[in-house]
């Protein structure tokens, strides 16, 4: 018998509206100020940036650990396990793993991020949350059968 921790999973899968309205009106709002202007912008995004990845990872570490999945080596891999194991496809996967690349620059090299633009991940990201949010009780629930 697995053990699920429903809260866990529930609490953070609630949050991911409020990642996908911070995309959505960050680029609303970006293109509106200009770059001089653009500080606060540039820091939302790297806040938005790494709530995300930590919110999949959260996620996908305690599927992992309720289904007892092989351990994931690195954060990359927490990716490639989930779509192995078919919680999503392979196209959000690709997402989700150019997101966790950021996850070093986001949390470590933080004073030297390069905050020129705005990411492409910021457009990128809303559908592949929903996804996410659509597909993991989905997941949960045809392993649980």
């Amino acid at each position: 018998m697995y053990y699920v921790n429903h809260e866990q999973i529930d609490l953070r899968l609630k949050f991911i509206p409020t990642l996908i309205a911070a995309c959505e009106q960050l680029e609303k709002v970006w293109e509106l100020t200009p770059s001089s202007e653009r500080l606060l912008l540039h820091l939302a995004q790297e806040r938005i940036l790494h709530l995300s990845i930590e919110t999949i990872t959260d996620v996908g570490s305690l599927l992992i650990d309720a289904f007892m999945m092989r351990d994931a080596s690195s954060y990359e891999d927490i990716i490639e396990i989930l779509r192995d194991e078919r919680v999503f496809e392979a196209d959000t996967a690709a997402v989700f793993r150019e997101l966790v690349q950021l996850r070093k620059s986001l949390a470590q090299e933080y004073a030297s991020y390069p905050r020129e633009t705005l990411h492409p991940l910021i457009g990128a990201l809303p559908s592949a949350l929903a996804i996410f949010e659509a597909v993991v009780p989905a997941f949960i629930s045809r392993e649980l059968v």
